[in-house]
């Protein structure tokens, strides 16, 4: 425990490139909420969990929707996205259109890392503002990325959902409208649910039923409160 925060293991992966864009370390900052870091690969329950965090009084903080604000006209990374990608990935307005550069990063690994190197430091910068602003005793982080941005030391605990890749398929097919072929390539796209779980610090398996999940979750909540009394 140092300055209100948990380090566990070797958690030291923030990125040079990141460093000089964000704010103060926490390190210096006055005490912090408790902080998850709530990760897991697409469509393995992750918004589920929040709102269930949400149900037990913390505050959910949502990179994806972030992400949509630094990628918006007037947002911080707009300018350099469309720089990189061109102007075909804009809608008639010129905002950017996600599906239009989704289809190019998810075919494509290096451009991939290139949107996210782009993307991810306003978006990390944005997080650390709203936590450092919150007033709730927990605050999660809903993040895709969140271990492969570098920020895990930002967390008191990681919080990793998992599922079957059936039921991945099966969520993106109803919630996405994605055939099974674009369900599995945008699954595909992604580093194994292993990676993520061999780092997490609590796993919320969501292959079961809601209420199965949910007892998952209050139990690590209920963990969370017995070592902050």
């Amino acid at each position: 425990m140092r300055n209100g925060e948990c380090i566990s293991g070797n958690r030291k992966y923030l990125l040079p490139a990141l460093c000089s864009l964000l704010p103060t370390p926490y390190s210096l900052l006055p005490t912090l909420p408790y902080r998850i870091g709530l990760t897991g690969n697409i469509a393995t329950g992750k918004s589920a969990v929040g709102r269930m965090l949400v149900e037990l009084g913390a505050e959910v903080i949502d990179a994806d929707r972030i992400t949509h604000v630094v990628l918006a006209l007037d947002g911080a990374a707009y300018p350099a996205v469309v720089a990189a990608f061109g102007t075909e990935i804009l809608a008639s307005d010129g905002s950017i259109d996600r599906g239009k550069l989704g289809d190019i990063v998810f075919s494509d690994a290096e451009a991939l890392a290139q949107l996210e190197r782009l993307v991810h430091p306003p978006v990390i910068a944005e997080i650390r503002r709203r936590i450092a602003a919150s007033t709730a005793p927990v605050v999660a982080v809903e993040a895709i990325k969140l271990l492969e941005s570098g920020v895990a030391d930002d967390y008191n605990a990681i919080w990793v959902t998992t599922c079957p890749e059936t039921a991945q398929v099966k969520r993106l097919m109803k919630s996405r409208r994605f055939t099974r072929a674009e369900a599995l390539r945008r699954i595909h796209a992604q580093p194994p649910q292993a990676e993520k779980l061999a780092r997490a610090d609590v796993i919320i398996d969501t292959g079961g039923s809601l209420d199965a999940t949910r007892a998952q979750v209050i139990a690590a909540w209920e963990a969370i409160k017995m070592s902050t009394d």
